[in-house]
């Protein structure tokens, strides 16, 4: 059924359950993979493309479903990446602080539970916290300002803690087990040269689960959401090319190479996912390590045949 842009399915095996979701930000690459994530276990899910900002459709929609949660993966990052948020920086707010705002507010008046998908690229190794050393943890402020994109989330992320009905989920370079054009591997094995820096990554197959476990339990806060450690991109690049594509090769250069050819700086970080995996531990659910998960996502990529 369709209604005002929003689709409805009770699931591919008829199940039924007492919540409701509505995935925002309907026919992007993140509220895709939650839509048939949700379906495959047989919950009711519905999808939604309404404008984050337009007030009064946000409430006419969450009123015409009533859904028990709200999954956001709706925003601005940019195409075909966040420089293009430093020429459109009206738009970029509109989307990233109004929007995603709003539609928390509006979830909160309603007494709906509203999980977003936000960033953790809004740190940057310093002193304190070098690529060999402790992650960010989840109370430590941002301290990258070098992409007007990351600015805009450190802002409202800030703001939008303090609302009890939110969950904020920082997820950082998202992978999935094809090779769509979103996909973070996808976009450096595009590139002519990628610097080699350790990062955390977040593999879709391991953690969009646990976003809807978390959501289910009506947890709060926020939450680092990558797999635990590091991983630098020629070693992630070294996994594709011995497991999906053996003549696959690359170059690197250096950051200071890297910033003549960009607009907006690119955020590296480690995050502490301490906070993450106790509490999914209480739920009988575990997030293997970065180099484990990037391993078994490129065994999946290679067992479906892609290339």
């Amino acid at each position: 059924m369709a209604v005002n842009g929003t689709n409805g399915t009770n699931g591919t095996n008829g199940a039924s359950s007492a919540n409701r979701f509505l995935i925002w930000g309907g026919e992007g690459w993140v509220a895709g993979h939650l839509k048939a994530l949700l379906e495959k276990q047989g919950k009711e899910v519905y999808t939604t493309t309404i404008r984050m900002e337009n007030r009064e459709a946000v409430l006419a929609e969450l009123e015409r479903v009533k859904p028990t949660h709200v999954l956001n993966a709706a925003g601005c990052t940019g195409r075909p990446n966040v420089d293009w948020c430093e020429d459109n920086k009206e738009a970029t707010m509109r989307s990233n602080v109004i929007g995603t705002l709003n539609l928390t507010d509006c979830c909160y008046l309603k007494g709906i539970h509203c999980t977003v998908f936000a960033t953790g690229c809004i740190y940057q190794y310093d002193d304190a916290h070098p690529w060999d050393g402790p992650g960010f943890l989840e109370t430590d402020k941002a301290n990258f300002a070098g992409s007007f994109y990351s600015e805009t989330k450190a802002h409202v992320e800030e703001v939008m803690k303090h609302y009890n009905n939110c969950l904020i989920l920082r997820l950082r370079m998202p992978v999935s087990d094809d090779l769509h054009s979103r996909n973070f591997v996808t976009k450096i094995s595009k590139y002519d040269r990628v610097v080699d820096i350790p990062n955390s990554n977040t593999i879709l197959t391991d953690l969009l689960p646990a976003s809807i476990l978390l959501a289910e339990h009506n947890e709060l806060g926020v939450y680092n959401f990558t797999n635990p450690g590091a991983i630098s991109h020629n070693e992630v690049l070294t996994l594709f090319r011995d497991i999906v594509r053996p003549s696959f090769s690359w170059k690197n250069f250096s950051l200071e190479e890297q910033a003549k050819v960009i607009k907006a700086g690119r955020s590296n970080c480690k995050l502490d996912t301490t906070k993450l995996t106790t509490k999914l531990k209480e739920y009988g659910y575990e997030v293997p390590e970065v180099h484990e998960a990037y391993r078994r996502c490129f065994e999946r990529m290679k067992a479906a045949g892609v290339q």
